[in-house]
């Protein structure tokens, strides 16, 4: 941009030399003769003026007034706008003139603007406004890098048709084209911009812009040579340096590229090591980057590490809220202990957790916003040093007012009763956290854009006003699918609204196309085949009756199997297996020990009903069992604030399900029922009968009827079912995460002789996904693995999954690493790799903890709001299937709505 010219100032000291500038301007026609003599004036006269007030200039009467250089602006409009007049008197040199030539400026649409005196004639100045317009950009194009690449800097530096060229949009553009390959490791980016003047008949002022872009090679790390150091060896100080690598043949999960800016964040990294060591004075007294070739640099960082000291005496200065016991306790540092001043600071204050367990939030969560913790350093004596803590408490703040801005879906009543921070509660750091997780953990906002922002902080009246900003997101869900398997179409129709609102059924002004906003959930689902079809209809009201958090959930299913020829591939609807089902269940939320506790309760009954049904599943074709059960559980869940991608927090829940113990006051001896007559094998004449029909001759022992036994084992379902599971999730690096999960389950018997039915079992393997099966078993993940294909190992070689009874105990352990590829409300993704292991068993004399069957793999997750969660994994199974000698190899998995 060419920089701002001197306007004609011009200094009447004198007659004699008022009468010299008079001459000259009426001797001098041209204006860029009459402008550098003004130049030369200004310059001449400025040692003497310049201590003078722009005051102390002539007085002239503005003559005539000529624009110049003016492309798309009106002469007069121009004019009209410096607010200059013909006849006006103005000083010259003068401020008038400096404001004309700033407000010319401020426009923004010059890059050049002037103002010459073209004439004098007595007192009486002729003025010239000369102007140079911005061009305005026609188009744009960039040369040398990917066309993905190119729209983002046109974008990001706002190249829009239109836009006006100036110097200072062509300098930022090339730096930012510059620092972004540079923060890539192509320090030797070079960039060349060019304006081509756009020729037209319209006279328009319009360019267009050619970048040129030379990434070159990245600049490699050749090695890195330190000295110095005594305390630590150079690998050890080379592994503080996360993001700084030399370049190493085996390495190939970190580049060795050199970028400034993380070169200096990895040398303060280098010196937390000696801080956290006791090295309080350690120091890089010089660094350098020497070139090795154009590629290739090598970094000398020369360590000066000084003495080792420890921490002496520390006094609390100021407390009175707390006790210095209390607060030398949550410090958790003492007398004798090797300085770390990184442990210190954070002891004090960790910016890195806002739920830190440090002395700042100790005072924050009571109230005390506005106080102030300052360690200071008294004394240093040898390799001692004491320390005040110097407190400054303040008073207690309160919550003032509360707003909620973004939910034009969900009703403030909904959000409001979430909330840990309410208008005149006691200001508290850990109720602000709390709530921004509660929201988060609804569902219905974006987590990752959820921000709580203080409005009106008032240290005087000590209150604090808070504004929570939400995002909506979708809440509602669709499934729908179509597939080939188990001999026909499959056909899938699911919809979860998870934001519904009862009570707007009635209002149809909230059909939009259902009432939302009241955080209720309905899901209706069905699913069909040539052979079976299954319905189910859910309702859950997480505040039931408005007032405490106590989640009431009802469900009904109801299913229909019909025998299934596989050689004529035709279904027999003479023969049937229904089952209908009822659930309710209440939820509360704890207080004790904390309020992360969940103690749920839930009462189901299923009705199986089996019409011409002989299979291997049941021993009897004609005849039904009930299944009534209560299911206790205990669930602590403090997982960070995005249910799609925790980045902390763990997950634990232990659930028991039970059934009435029948066989305790129903008087039959189960052991012994193929001894009773009603239980043996008969004619329809009621004649005892051999296993081929004929009747029973003299010696000749009578047979039991295992369907009637059965029969009456199974009439009312009676079984325990006790399971545990953990997980934690931990932030390893940035939004690196590792889930890291422990899962456990038993099914037992009352009665041994009644023993443990062939229902609600365990079967280990593959996806984990439900399935339509009748007897109400148990899917349990394991990828790398058919689906429930690992069946107990004394059980032998079975012809498939569903001819075996499954497990009565099982254990499944996993880690998973997880990295999100982009957290955004319309999609959320993010790509894993996992290890796990896992194995069940029929009976505890079985157990073998190592006996497990291993696999790992990869696999990517994509949540949609329309469709829930949506993924697939690759998995190696390392052992054989049971039967089998070979490992089991690579399995895929698809995975619709639920996660590992």
């Amino acid at each position: 941009m060419t920089c701002l010219k001197p306007f004609i100032i011009i200094k009447i000291e004198n007659e004699d030399l008022e009468k010299q500038v008079s001459n000259l301007v009426s001797a001098l026609k041209t204006k860029s003769t009459l402008a550098l003599l003004a130049l030369g004036l200004l310059f001449n006269f400025t040692s003497a003026a310049q201590d003078l007030p722009l005051a102390n200039g002539q007085e002239y009467t503005i003559g005539e007034i000529e624009v110049t250089g003016n492309v798309s602006f009106n002469e007069q409009t121009i004019i009209a706008y410096t607010g200059l007049k013909k006849g006006e008197k103005i000083f010259i040199p003068g401020d008038r003139i400096s404001k004309v030539l700033k407000k010319l400026w401020d426009v923004g649409s010059f890059s050049d603007v002037n103002i010459y005196v073209t004439n004098i004639d007595g007192n009486v100045a002729d003025l010239e406004l000369e102007i140079q317009e911005v061009p305005a950009l026609a188009n744009v194009r960039i040369q040398g890098i990917k066309k993905k690449k190119q729209e983002e800097f046109i974008k990001e530096n706002k190249l829009n048709k239109g836009t006006k060229v100036t110097e200072n949009l062509l300098t930022t553009t090339k730096n930012y084209i510059q620092n972004t390959f540079k923060e890539e490791g192509f320090l030797n980016t070079k960039v060349v911009m060019n304006t081509v003047p756009v020729e037209d008949t319209l006279n328009r002022n319009t360019v267009n812009l050619v970048v040129n872009v030379d990434k070159g090679e990245r600049v490699k790390i050749e090695d890195i040579e330190i000295s110095g150091n005594e305390a630590f060896s150079d690998a050890r100080l080379k592994r503080a340096m996360k993001k700084t690598k030399e370049q190493k043949f085996l390495r190939f999960w970190k580049r060795s590229k050199f970028i400034p800016e993380e070169y200096e964040a990895d040398k303060q990294k280098i010196l937390s090591i000696y801080k956290e060591r006791g090295y309080r004075d350690a120091r890089i007294v010089s660094d350098s980057l020497i070139h090795v070739d154009e590629n290739d640099v090598t970094l000398n960082i020369n360590l000066e590490e000084g003495n080792r000291y420890y921490f002496g005496d520390i006094e609390f200065v100021g407390n009175s809220v707390y006790s210095d016991q209390e607060l030398r306790r949550r410090l958790g540092i003492s007398k004798g202990d090797v300085y770390n001043g990184v442990l210190l600071e954070k002891q004090i204050a960790d910016n890195t957790k806002p739920d830190a367990n440090d002395l700042t939030n100790l005072y924050q969560n009571n109230g005390y916003l506005f106080s102030n913790i300052n360690p200071v350093e008294v004394r240093v004596y040898n390799d001692t040093i004491d320390f005040e803590i110097r407190i400054r408490e303040s008073k207690v703040a309160y919550f003032d007012e509360i707003t909620v801005i973004g939910n034009d879906k969900t009703k403030d009543h909904v959000i409001y009763r979430e909330m840990r921070t309410k208008p005149g509660y006691k200001y508290s750091k850990e109720a602000v956290v709390r709530t921004v997780r509660e929201l988060g953990q609804l569902g219905f906002f974006d987590a990752e854009n959820l921000t709580p922002d203080f409005k009106e902080v008032d240290q005087n009246s000590g209150t604090v006003d808070l504004e929570y900003s939400v995002v909506e997101a979708g809440a509602s869900q669709i499934e729908l699918q179509g597939g080939y398997g188990g001999g026909g179409f499959v056909g899938t129709l699911g919809l979860s609204f998870n934001n519904f609102s009862l009570s707007g059924l009635f209002d149809k002004d909230a059909y939009k196309p259902l009432p939302m906003g009241d955080g209720q959930t309905l899901s209706l689902r069905a699913q069909a085949s040539t052979y079976y079809q299954t319905y189910s209809l859910s309702f859950s009201e997480p505040w039931w009756g408005g007032k405490k958090p106590v989640r009431l959930s009802t469900s009904l299913q109801h299913t229909e199997q019909y025998f299934y020829d596989y050689r004529n591939r035709e279904a027999d609807k003479d023969r049937k297996f229904s089952i209908s089902g009822i659930t309710l269940g209440l939820a509360r939320r704890l207080t004790v020990p904390d309020d992360f506790f969940v103690l749920s309760t839930a009462v189901a009954f299923q009705h199986y009903n089996l019409s011409n049904y002989n299979t291997g599943l049941f021993t009897f074709g004609d005849g039904y069992s009930n299944n009534f059960s209560l299911t206790l559980g205990l669930t602590r869940d403090n997982t960070f604030s995005n249910p799609i991608f925790p980045m902390g927090g763990s997950k634990f829940e232990i659930i028991a399900k039970l059934t009435p113990p029948y066989s305790l006051f129903n008087d039959i001896d189960y052991a012994n029922l193929g001894d009773q007559k009603e239980y043996q094998l008969q004619n329809e004449n009621g004649v005892l009968i051999n296993r081929q029909g004929r009747p029973l001759r003299d010696g000749e022992d009578p047979v039991p009827d295992q369907g009637k036994i059965d029969q009456e084992k199974y009439k009312w379902l009676e079984f325990y079912k006790i399971k545990f599971n953990g997980t934690w999730y931990t932030n390893i690096y940035e939004k690196l995460v590792l889930r890291t999960h422990a899962e456990y389950g038993f099914l037992g018997a009352y009665n041994n002789d009644r023993g443990i039915p062939p229902f609600e079992r365990f079967y280990l393997g593959g996806d984990g996904m439900g399935t339509y099966s009748m007897d109400g078993r148990e899917a349990i993940a394991l990828r790398g693995y058919p689906n429930q294909s690992l069946i107990p190992v004394d059980r032998g070689v079975m012809s498939s999954a569903t001819d075996n009874d499954g497990a009565t105990i099982y254990n499944k352990y996993s880690l998973e690493l997880r990295y999100p590829i982009t957290l955004k409300p319309t999609a959320s993704i993010y790509g894993l790799t996992f290890l796990e292991a896992g194995a069940s068993f029929d009976d505890f004399k079985d157990y073998n903890p190592f006996q497990i069957n291993r696999s790992a793999g990869a696999g990517i997750r994509i949540f949609m709001p329309a469709f829930g969660l949506l993924g697939i994994d690759f998995g190696y199974g390392f052992d054989p299937l049971p039967g089998e000698t070979q490992a089991n190899g690579w399995e895929t998995h698809f995975i619709i709505g639920q996660q590992f």
